[in-house]
């Protein structure tokens, strides 16, 4: 029998809400037609922000929200997105090239900065150092924080319609720049997040300032960063990492080859976490740096989203892509310990979305719903476990860690409830798992709810908004019960306390 053990009396600490944190970057439809419709529209909606976006989103509980780039701060003025919507400039913008799509800046600080406050989630800027001054982001930080009446900026704002501060924790410094952020050294980042941060910090207030890491598994960039920084007796607050799964065939078009392989270049997360930890731990063994894995997902080829390539990189997500994000999920939660951030990419009409969105269509995608099962481990301890459930066969990369044929993790909230997420991992094959607790039982009234469907490559569309939809059953649970998982499924299995 496949068994799961949940170690009551072993744990790696809190899980941070933060580690369910999303991404939106004005890039192709995330924004225009995907989240903003605009005041006028007959599209119903929140201020311009799509109604059944914003009421879906906040349903999930998002903790933060990383904006406006990615790639598009690059080329990305603030002062662009304030003031009067009809005043504003239309600009040539960082994705211009690759779709030829105009930046209005109809969405802007403000703006978004609403949309943070209907949903709950905090906001998360992305500052870029590549095509601007110190000053330049220091005065949007100002622009942000300071009280009206303090300052001519925060007078700025509060003439905008904001008087009260936005209070912005999270500033990034800096984006890829290994790739388009300036294509620089890690030694060159380094020198450059120090003079921009130094700048920026002379501002008050609870901020954190994120500096840019690696691509991927690249463990030179972080301890060269990480060396440079030292060196000039400076340790980050934060430490971006960004990761995307690679192409493996189209969403609705893999073989059984393709999924396993997708899954185990999901499944390297393990390793580039763990690894670059391990390089931070070098030069900060008191782990006063966090890991902000600020950038994650699949990454599929371009058009097969619902508008046939007009959104640049929007495609459809399908149950390999719900089990991709719950497996990831699985990773994050049981290294609470090392990540404190995780934002997948993107929102809305893009890659590894939440949303699909156009004119009068809205759905939600199956990577919508797993965020849905997991909302309850925010915040909440986390619980070893042990999965005697067996591995599939490795890909021949060595350092690689086996995939799991279930993937889990499991914590336990104030209240004394239990939540246990498990993915089968298995294309084709159901499997049985018998679910206990060690120092402590896995007992009681338990709500049992799996995203499953018929065919492994099953995707909500506009004409078929619900065609995949978690299931849940109520029942008594007694410690050592089983747990049916269909193939290709993610189950969350929450017992009250």
């Amino acid at each position: 029998m496949n068994t799961v053990t949940v170690l009551f009396d072993q744990s790696k600490g809190t899980i941070n809400r933060n580690i369910y944190g999303h991404f939106s970057e004005h890039i192709g439809g995330v924004f225009y037609d995907g989240l903003w419709v605009g005041e006028d529209s007959t599209v119903p909606n929140i201020r311009g922000f799509r109604k059944a976006l914003v009421e879906s989103f906040a349903r999930i509980n998002p903790p933060v929200l990383r904006w406006p780039g990615g790639c598009f701060a690059e080329t990305y003025d603030w002062r662009d997105g304030i003031g009067p919507r009809e005043k504003r400039p239309r600009r040539v913008n960082w994705w211009y090239k690759y779709d030829r799509r105009v930046e209005t800046n109809q969405v802007g600080t403000h703006e978004f900065m609403d949309f943070c406050r209907m949903t709950g989630a905090r906001p998360y800027v992305a500052a870029n150092m590549t095509g601007v001054t110190p000053l330049h982001i220091r005065n949007w930080i100002e622009y942000c924080n300071m009280p009206a009446g303090l300052t001519t900026l925060a007078d700025e704002r509060a003439a905008n319609g904001s008087p009260e501060p936005f209070n912005v924790a999270y500033w990034g410094i800096g984006n890829e720049n290994w790739g388009g952020g300036g294509r620089m050294t890690a030694e060159m980042c380094a020198r450059e997040y120090l003079r921009f941060m130094t700048v920026c910090e002379s501002l008050p207030g609870d901020m954190t300032f994120v500096a840019c890491g690696p691509s991927g598994h690249d463990v030179n960039w972080t301890r060269e960063l990480m060396r440079t920084l030292a060196a000039k007796n400076h340790i980050p607050a934060a430490l971006s990492v960004h990761y995307y799964c690679g192409t493996a065939g189209a969403p609705q078009d893999f073989t059984e080859d393709e999924w396993y392989q997708l899954l185990r270049q999901a499944n390297r997360m393990q390793n580039i976490v763990d690894d670059h930890r391990a390089v931070m731990d070098e030069f900060d063994p008191d782990r006063r740096t966090a890991m902000f894995v600020d950038e994650w997902g699949c990454w599929h080829r371009d058009g097969t989203g619902p508008s046939k390539g007009y959104n640049l990189f929007e495609q459809q997500s399908s149950m390999r892509d719900a089990v991709v994000a719950a497996l990831t999920l699985n990773i994050f939660n049981n290294r609470c310990d090392v990540v404190a951030m995780a934002n997948v990419a993107q929102l809305c009409n893009n890659l590894h979305s939440l949303y699909l969105a156009g004119g009068d269509h809205f759905v939600e995608t199956p990577n919508y719903f797993v965020y849905d099962l997991y909302k309850t481990h925010q915040g909440a301890k986390q619980l070893e476990t042990v999965c005697d459930c067996g591995a599939w066969p490795g890909d021949g990369s060595p350092a690689a860690r086996p995939l799991e044929r279930v993937s889990v993790s499991a914590s336990q909230a104030a209240d004394g409830s239990l939540t246990v997420t498990l993915a089968n991992t298995s294309m084709t094959e159901p499997v049985e798992v018998a679910l206990a607790g060690h120092g402590g039982a896995v007992a009681g009234r338990a709500t049992i709810s799996t995203l499953a469907a018929d065919d492994p490559h099953a995707c909500n569309t506009f004409e078929n908004p619900a065609a995949v939809r978690p299931a849940s059953v109520e029942r008594d649970f007694a410690d050592g019960d089983v747990v049916l998982l269909p193939p290709a499924s993610v189950t969350a299995v929450r017992v009250a306390g």
